[in-house]
């Protein structure tokens, strides 16, 4: 029978100290070395074990000082100006939660940002303002609110505002913390600004329509060719989806943003969700391998992650760590509510580190604790 949570069994360090042992383990220390037994329980735990903790970020208390970076700063000083959220945990390597980096980004009508690329894959997801695009590779793309962009790792990438638009806020999400640990991260800007190489909106256009792909287009880089995930198809997706659909025990209607021509993931290391929780909708707790920041794209309601309730509401950022239990309430009796997420579920599933359990108690929902409002 399988022993848990104890190291007290065979099979487990459980080696006690003595002068002799604190001797020799001065010894290898002295060389650069040290003995497995005193830390194989620490670094094998018996189940997945996070450093981070949940979190929420309410976007009212910190919009004001998004906007307020767009004063002090400009882009050509700043590259860009984000906000990024920083878990209480993971301040070290700047990280979110896990081994994922997220922030608030805002461009004021007329700036843009300098063109540049990095190892680390970054994706946006649109808050609020009118008249923005991004160009990744050489394909303009324009966007709008709750819009999904994705700037696949190593791709040339600069965001702007048109003169006649209006301020934009969107959130950015990056494995950086992740390319980080690995060393594996770079950076390079490009001189001057990208020449376009397709028509604006030729990657949505091309892919995004319909299920239909093109016959006589080749496509060989391994993330996705549609660059934009617009809300106006992607809503509508959601309720025809409902219509039809039982709902997910543990997360309403949920949809993966997909690579067209795979079905897999959008980019090598991270993917993304939107998901839709019917009025009053109450989920099952489960857990699994993988780190998540939410945002709230629509509605109203809360989490409870953890034991503990977060309350959210529209462009409310949250995160749920790895191994977390957690489920989602609609506080809305008549209205749906939508939560975007993205995840590092692509590198936990090529490396066969994925695992899930639902919350033991018979009815599935956890014990509340506290509440974050």
């Amino acid at each position: 029978m399988e022993s848990k949570h104890s190291d007290d069994v065979i099979g487990r360090a459980r080696v006690q100290d003595t002068p002799e042992l604190e001797a020799y383990y001065k010894e290898l220390e002295l060389l650069g070395a040290g003995a497995l037994w005193t830390v194989a329980n620490d670094i094998e735990p018996w189940e997945p074990k996070t450093a981070s903790v949940p979190m929420l970020w309410k976007y009212q208390a910190l919009r004001s000082l998004v906007l307020k970076s767009s004063e002090l700063v400009t882009p050509e000083q700043a590259g860009r100006r984000v906000v990024y959220l920083v878990n209480d945990n993971r301040k070290a390597v700047s990280a979110a939660v896990g081994w994922l980096y997220t922030g608030i980004q805002v461009t004021r009508p007329g700036e843009s940002t300098s063109a540049h690329r990095h190892k680390a894959s970054a994706l946006r997801f649109i808050m609020e303002g009118e008249g923005g695009y991004t160009v990744v590779d050489g394909h303009k793309i324009t966007f709008e609110v709750n819009d999904f962009v994705i700037t696949p790792n190593s791709a040339w990438h600069e965001h702007g505002v048109v003169e006649d638009g209006k301020t934009c806020i969107w959130q950015d999400g990056l494995d950086i913390p992740l390319i980080n640990a690995l060393e594996a991260n770079d950076y390079a800007v490009y001189e001057g600004k990208q020449s376009l190489q397709s028509p604006t909106n030729y990657s949505p256009l091309t892919y995004g329509g319909a299920g239909l792909l093109p016959c006589n287009v080749h496509w060989d880089k391994p993330y996705s060719p549609l660059f934009k995930y617009a809300w106006k198809q992607v809503y509508p997706a959601l309720l025809e989806a409902a219509k039809v659909n039982e709902s997910s025990a543990f997360d309403g209607i949920i949809m993966q943003y997909s690579n067209p021509l795979t079905g897999g993931h959008v980019m090598q290391t991270m993917g993304a969700s939107i998901q839709l929780l019917r009025a009053g909708e109450h989920t099952k707790a489960h857990r699994h391998t993988g780190s998540f920041v939410y945002q709230c794209a629509k509605g109203k309601g809360y989490s409870i992650i953890g034991g503990i309730r977060f309350d959210w509401s529209a462009r409310d950022i949250f995160c749920i760590p790895s191994w977390a239990y957690h489920e989602h309430v609609n506080g809305s009796d008549i209205e749906d509510a939508c939560l975007f997420s993205f995840n590092d579920l692509p590198v936990m599933e090529k490396l066969g580190l994925y695992q899930e359990s639902e919350y033991p108690q018979n009815d599935g929902f956890q014990i509340l604790s506290s509440s974050v409002q």
